[in-house]
């Protein structure tokens, strides 16, 4: 089975990007005119694979495009760019919305108290085999690259986090002591941000990363790739953890 899905992805990574589509990319993605030559045609092959194992899905009455498709594909394989990688091994459904959509929402408080009720949502990512996305945010998000938050980025890295050491995660886990510096590193960093917010006190990354170490994550991978200079400047150690995982440097390169 492994063979034949290398020998598969390897033919599909062969077929010839179509010449309407990086013009899409560069529009609604800006980062991608930021790459160099051959991470562009790295990222190309990716999106190629990406699209042809991913199923798309319109919900609210959207129509879903190339447009869409690809805007969403090119972020995805960014976070990607220089690794072994399963193409998110775990998803199978991208669900897309016209706009911020209404989910049900159970939170757990920590009195004991499920609260239990309708929330706006700009995107989710499920465990098991789904994305769900506002395409307006995907859009909005993508084209302001001085905007820290990054819609598709972050319910990505969800999905990163869920196949954490199966996969998408390996660069890190090379060395058990890697894996420690990278435990160490982000537990000291996410209580800083608890901390920084129970204090009123003011910090660079959102406070949406205090909720848990997932969103943490999730926020701090959205900083790495929007912000990368600010994220260098005031959290060094954190930088520097998220350029070994991803195998990237976006404040230099970018």
């Amino acid at each position: 089975m492994f063979i034949f899905k290398k020998w598969r992805r390897n033919r599909i990574a062969r077929r010839p990007f179509p010449p309407a589509w990086p013009a899409i990319i560069e529009k609604n993605v800006p980062l991608y005119s930021k790459l160099s030559q051959a991470d562009k045609q790295e990222l190309q092959r990716y999106i190629l694979i990406f699209l042809s194992e991913k199923r798309f899905e319109g919900c609210g009455g959207l129509a879903i495009t190339d447009e869409i498709k690809l805007t969403i594909a090119a972020q995805a394989c960014i976070l990607l760019l220089h690794r072994q990688t399963d193409y998110y091994p775990g998803l199978r459904t991208i669900l897309v919305y016209p706009s911020a959509y209404v989910a049900h929402q159970i939170e757990y408080l920590a009195s004991g108290v499920v609260a239990e009720g309708p929330q706006m949502r700009l995107g989710e990512s499920w465990h098991r085999g789904s994305i769900v996305l506002s395409w307006d945010d995907v859009r909005r998000s993508a084209t302001d690259i001085h905007d820290s938050h990054n819609v598709v980025f972050h319910e990505f890295a969800h999905q990163i986090d869920t196949t954490f050491g199966k996969g998408d995660s390996t660069p890190v886990l090379r060395r058990y002591s890697s894996y420690i510096a990278w435990a160490r590193i982000l537990q000291k960093e996410y209580r800083q941000l608890q901390d920084d917010i129970a204090g009123q006190r003011p910090h660079i990354l959102d406070g949406y990363g205090a909720t848990n170490p997932a969103e943490f994550f999730a926020v701090a991978t959205e900083f790495f790739f929007q912000q990368p200079q600010q994220l260098l400047k005031y959290h060094p150690d954190l930088y520097n953890e998220l350029r070994l995982f991803y195998q990237q440097d976006p404040a230099g390169s970018f």
